[in-house]
């Protein structure tokens, strides 16, 4: 049993299974009581069958992608696509008709992306700053459609989503301050920088809510291979320019956000740590460059992790529950039935 938890913990993209083992390192001898707590409720049967369970469901990767931020950042629930790849092969729950269908959508969302990155390049090759304005204004359009269509189906009463509702509206947070960031580099200067951000924002918008509603899991995907390219944007822009950017100041912006006294959603849209385990140091613009690229990382593990139903627990949510022993009923709560619109008449004709 000891080996199979082993094993099924390398290969799952569980947010709770890396908070465990983020938290584990800096847990002090005081809080031992929570950490054994965290560490049996992992062990439990029920968890183990969900990590299968989101094991098997992980979306396809073509073996020719690459992803930087899954070689700069070796966290346990951000697994190599090599390794899912190999997984989603093997499993006998996963029919052929959704692995084509999972392949379709992945496959659109890498051509769509490709094409909008092309379009950029073009634009912005040597206007480094407008480029970031771009990104963070359309970055943070697809949080805003997911709260869109959860306050929808909470307003006629078909299911609540508490948690998500909450990361997602932290990820919102954390993208504009990326965006007022880039505002106060002077990036938002140019009409035609505004202008272009704001109508491919307004676009991204419906065409945001219109998949979430029938594919959730392509919507998250997109918006998991937008943060992949803006992880890939800021770290090549860190290793071209760190020397010139460690000798500008931090925007005041960037020092009050990062170093605030409040963080609450600052660690609430980081859903593979434990809150308070990263507290950034911002002395200069580098520093500031830096946290973003790492937001970014931080947001493409949690759009992973969204591509299975009921997958996704806030990280204070799970905080609260490391008080509580399992006698008293305190576990991962049961998911939601429907993952939208579609797939509840496909269940319903089905069933």
């Amino acid at each position: 049993m000891m080996a199979a938890t082993v094993a099924i913990s390398r290969i799952s993209a569980r947010p709770l299974v890396a908070l465990r083992r983020s938290t584990a390192a800096s847990v002090s001898h005081s809080s031992s009581r929570q950490f054994l707590l965290r560490h049996r409720s992992t062990s439990s049967p029920r968890l183990l069958s969900r990590n299968v369970n989101r094991v098997k469901a992980t979306t396809l990767q073509d073996d020719e992608e690459k992803v930087v931020v899954e070689e700069s950042f070796k966290a346990k629930t951000f697994p190599g696509k090599e390794a899912l790849l190999e997984e989603t092969d093997t499993s006998s729950s996963t029919s052929d008709l959704e692995s084509w269908v999972i392949k379709l959508e992945q496959g659109v969302n890498v051509f769509l992306t490709d094409s909008v990155i092309k379009i950029l390049d073009t634009l912005y090759h040597d206007r480094t700053y407008p480029r970031f304005f771009v990104l963070e204004t359309i970055a943070r359009v697809p949080y805003f459609a997911f709260m869109s269509v959860l306050h929808m189906y909470e307003t006629f009463g078909w299911w609540r989503r508490a948690d998500y509702l909450k990361v997602h509206f932290a990820e919102s947070w954390n993208e504009m301050h990326h965006l007022l960031i880039m505002e106060e580099l002077g990036g938002n200067s140019w009409w035609f920088d505004r202008l272009l951000g704001q109508t491919v924002a307004t676009f991204y918008y419906f065409m945001t809510v219109f998949l979430y509603i029938v594919s959730p899991r392509m919507a998250y995907h997109f918006s998991e291979c937008v943060e992949s390219h803006a992880f890939e944007t800021y770290d090549k822009f860190l290793k071209t320019n760190g020397e010139e950017l460690k000798k500008s100041p931090a925007p005041d912006i960037a020092v009050k956000y990062y170093t605030g006294s409040d963080m609450y959603l600052f660690d609430e849209f980081q859903t593979s740590r434990a809150p308070n385990t990263r507290r950034p140091v911002i002395e200069n613009l580098y520093d500031v460059f830096m946290n973003i690229r790492d937001d970014e990382a931080e947001h493409c593990k949690t759009m992973r992790a969204c591509q299975t139903l009921g997958s996704l627990r806030s990280p204070h949510s799970v905080l609260e529950d490391e008080d509580c022993d399992e006698e008293s009923g305190c576990v991962i709560p049961e998911e939601a039935h429907c993952e939208g619109i579609v797939d509840c008449l496909k269940k319903s004709i089905t069933n």
